[in-house]
């Protein structure tokens, strides 16, 4: 046990009431008890181990191209902190061999230690940007190279770090590299504490998590969800992807309502609210095929929503017109898609600038929303133009994910 440790202590006690609300599972395996997630005896002992932290499913997906690169040549152990983040982990790698999924443990010294005497890794990657202090200096003390893949800290992210700079800095000073998105990302992570020295741009792995081929017909699966949702892929499909807070009314009430809408919640615990929230929208999970000419429709399940991409004529990214500084437009990007993003994106201003300087993506707020969408679903040779601008930009920016994996894979044989 260590300082740190008596700090977790009574914060956690003190915030149980909100984690138990939360309805978390796998507890046995937060504290670091994951060796039944994985079969030691199944790994090749001459192989070496990367391990690559991923939070959530945002940070899952970006690891769809990375992940098959690495084990083609090492054993590839992918962590996650949220049960929906494993959940998509799971289902993009359960097939795939050489690869583990596993929950990442709490920071508790105690914990961390157990979970690497176990998953004995040659390598850590934490993708984005997930420094816990005693998991980064128990690696560094065992002599296991670590680093950030795929970094990126936003504005509104390094206000709060910044706060707590003189705290962090051991802990940004440990990292052995940070491969990051950009030069502002990499100017904030140097400020932190990291030695310019070790500090790379290499772009966003997340353009190669998507697809970015013509694709003129949905895919078997898209069209096996159409139709037993019900829809009709021959009237007009607008697409409500990673919706938060207020905005399930918002686009319930923007998009006409002879005009079929699908609202995919970002949050699961969202679910039910959301449905509450649009008067005789059919729930994805109820297993029910919809009525004939039913317009409205929520998408209340993990790891469809790349598909029901797929079948849409319009893709409006949520979390963008209230306070959660938005989602990741890529996807639909990717797949030649008309993307409409709200005004408060602060969590993707890179990858927005790119798109909206290709002319692939427009920016709306709440008030000019309605009549953006009936612009766009009114003008298809508008958005044919927009969804092809969108994929060139994505093609464009595409490769990052065999950069990253040569820095684990040389960190390993160059420590």
């Amino acid at each position: 046990m260590n300082l740190l440790d008596l700090l977790y202590i009574p914060l956690g006690l003190a915030t149980a009431p909100f984690w138990l609300r939360k309805r978390r599972e796998g507890w046995d395996q937060r504290f670091g008890h994951v060796d039944a997630m994985f079969e030691d005896s199944s790994l090749d002992p001459e192989r070496p181990r990367v391990m690559l932290h991923a939070v959530s499913v945002g940070e899952v997906n970006a690891l769809r191209a990375i992940v098959p690169i690495l084990a083609e040549s090492a054993e590839v152990f992918v962590s996650t902190t949220t049960d929906t983040g494993l959940a998509r982990a799971q289902s993009l790698f359960r097939d795939m061999s050489r690869v583990h999924v596993v929950r990442y443990p709490l920071d508790c010294s105690w914990m961390v230690q157990r979970f690497l005497d176990l998953v004995r890794p040659d390598v850590v990657g934490l993708v984005e940007l997930e420094v816990w202090p005693n998991f980064i200096k128990i690696c560094s003390a065992r002599g296991i190279p670590i680093g950030i893949v795929n970094g990126r800290i936003s504005s509104r992210s390094y206000k709060g770090y910044r706060r707590l700079r003189v705290l962090l800095r051991p802990t940004f000073a440990r990292l052995c590299f940070a491969c990051v998105q950009d030069k502002d990302y990499a100017e904030r992570i140097r400020a932190m504490g990291t030695p310019e020295d070790r500090i790379r741009i290499t772009g966003t792995m997340k353009w190669d998590s998507v697809r970015a081929d013509h694709c003129s017909q949905p895919g078997e699966r898209a069209q096996q969800i159409a139709r037993e949702m019900g829809l009709d892929l021959n009237c007009p499909i607008v697409v409500a992807g990673s919706t938060g807070p207020t905005e399930e009314q918002l686009m319930h009430e923007s998009v006409p309502g002879d005009v079929q809408l699908i609202i995919a919640p970002r949050k699961t615990e969202r679910f039910d609210e959301a449905a509450q929230l649009v008067p005789g929208a059919v729930r994805r999970s109820s297993g029910k095929t919809a009525p004939h000419g039913s317009t409205r429709f929520i998408l209340d399940t993990i790891g469809e929503l790349s598909s029901v991409f797929e079948i849409a004529d319009l893709v409006i990214m949520g979390r963008s017109f209230n306070d959660q500084y938005g989602s990741d437009p890529i996807e639909p990007a990717g797949l030649a898609k008309a993307v409409i993003i709200g005004s408060r994106y602060g969590d993707f201003e890179s990858s927005v600038a790119l798109l909206r300087n290709a002319g692939g993506i427009r920016i709306e707020t709440r008030e000019t929303l309605s009549a953006a969408v009936a612009e766009l679903l009114g003008d298809e040779a508008k958005r044919t133009t927009m969804g092809a601008a969108a994929q060139r930009c994505v093609r464009e920016q595409q490769g990052a994910s065999a950069t990253h994996a040569g820095v684990l894979l040389g960190t390993i044989r160059n420590p």
